[in-house]
């Protein structure tokens, strides 16, 4: 089991990272939780890791803090929610704004996240409360990076991309994506706009 990567970020585009480790390249998915803390491309980073055999693919997650990898794995186990869905619940929410959600046990904000219909959202909440009070125990290694700045160009293009690999609707992504452009925002702004626009209606 891999459990960190310290390496030198080589590309970044979400949800994938690309980490040169010792000149090996490290593929790995996370979530946008994480994209908003990673440094410059080219600079060092450490994430935490979580890895997913599949029987047509070994994948690697990562994560910048340990309380987001806890969650993930601790949403992995509720019936129904694989590898994507966690992701998609983690980027659209802080640990601590989900662990909240669970406790207010607000299923109309967890309908909210692409792919959680209502069923989904109530099997979430109820074996995730016996869950909530380990997981919001203080965070261990979240690593303090200081916030990365796209470039504006492409920022359009890789923040709908990676909307859609959230499970977003392409009409839904462009809408959310056109009310939350301005001239000059980061890849990761753009993203994080559009997931709290989304989170509202």
């Amino acid at each position: 089991m891999i459990g960190f990567l310290n390496g030198r970020l080589s590309a970044k585009h979400p949800p994938l990272l690309l980490i040169d480790v010792h000149g090996v390249g490290y593929e790995l998915e996370a979530p946008m939780s994480t994209f908003y803390t990673l440094p410059a491309v080219g600079d060092t980073v450490a994430l935490h890791t979580h890895l997913v055999v599949r029987e047509d693919a070994h994948v690697l997650y990562g994560f910048a803090s340990e309380g987001e990898r806890r969650l993930f794995r601790s949403l992995l186990k509720v019936s129904g929610v694989g590898p994507k869905l966690a992701l998609g619940i983690l980027s659209g929410a802080s640990v601590e704004d989900f662990l909240r959600t669970i406790e207010a046990e607000d299923v109309a904000l967890l309908t909210r996240i692409p792919g959680i219909g209502r069923k989904t959202a109530e099997r979430v909440i109820i074996e995730m409360r016996d869950s909530v009070k380990k997981l919001s125990s203080p965070e261990q290694g979240g690593a303090a990076i200081a916030p990365a700045f796209g470039a504006p160009a492409s920022a359009q293009s890789e923040a709908y991309a990676a909307l859609v690999s959230l499970g977003y609707k392409p009409p839904e992504a462009a809408r959310l994506l056109k009310a939350a452009d301005e001239p000059g925002l980061s890849t990761t702004e753009l993203i994080r706009r559009a997931l709290k626009s989304a989170a509202k209606g």
